[in-house]
C-alpha cells in the first residue's frame, strides 16, 4: 500500500514508457512485445508471477483505447494466463485493472491490466500482522521460467 499511496510527481518518467523504450528487455523484465502491447513482470508483485499487461501508446483512459490496442491487449492478456498455467499451475487468477489513484492505480497516466495467479492458502499472518509480503522466488528467477513461455511459437501476437 506504501507504493500505491506514494503519490509521483508529474514529471517522473512512466515506468511503461519507458522500459520498452529502453533496450533491455531481459534487465527490466519485459517478457513479451506484440504490435501495439507488452507484458512486464510486476516490480513489486502480489504473488510470484504477478504479470502486468499495456498498451505501448501512453493513454490513461480506457476509452481512449483504439479497438486495436484492446485487441492486443486482450491477446496478451489471454496469453500470460497461459503461460502462467503452463509454469506454475496456479489454482485462479485475478486479472483487471485499477483505474485512477482512487481505484488504486499506482501509475493513473497509463493505464495497465495485472494477472495475478492465485492459489488456495496464499495469503498468510505476515500480509495481514507485519504488513509485508513474503514471495518465495526472485524476480529473475521468474523470469527465466517465463520467458521461454513466450518465446515459444504459440500464439500469433
Amino acid at each position: 500500500m506504501e507504493y500505491i499511496q506514494n503519490t509521483h510527481a508529474e514529471d517522473e518518467a512512466c515506468v511503461f514508457c519507458s522500459a520498452p523504450k529502453a533496450g533491455d528487455d531481459v534487465g527490466r523484465y519485459i517478457l513479451h512485445r506484440s504490435a501495439l502491447a507488452f507484458v512486464i513482470l510486476n516490480a513489486y508483485p502480489y504473488n510470484p508471477g504477478h504479470l502486468m499487461v499495456a498498451p505501448f501508446r501512453h493513454v490513461s483512459d480506457f476509452e481512449d483505447l483504439t479497438p486495436a490496442e484492446l485487441a492486443d491487449g486482450s491477446a496478451l492478456l489471454q496469453r500470460s494466463v497461459g503461460a502462467l498455467r503452463e509454469m506454475a499451475e496456479p489454482h485462479g487468477y485475478n486479472v483487471g485493472m485499477n483505474l485512477g489513484r482512487v481505484a488504486g492505480a499506482g501509475i493513473p497516466g497509463h493505464l495497465h491490466w495485472h494477472v495475478v495467479p492465485r492459489w488456495n492458502g496464499d495469503t498468510n499472518y505476515m500480509t495481514v500482522v507485519g504488513g509485508t509480503r513474503v514471495l518465495p522466488e526472485l524476480l529473475g528467477a521468474t523470469y527465466a521460467k517465463l520467458k521461454p513461455l513466450f518465446d515459444a511459437d504459440r500464439q500469433s501476437t
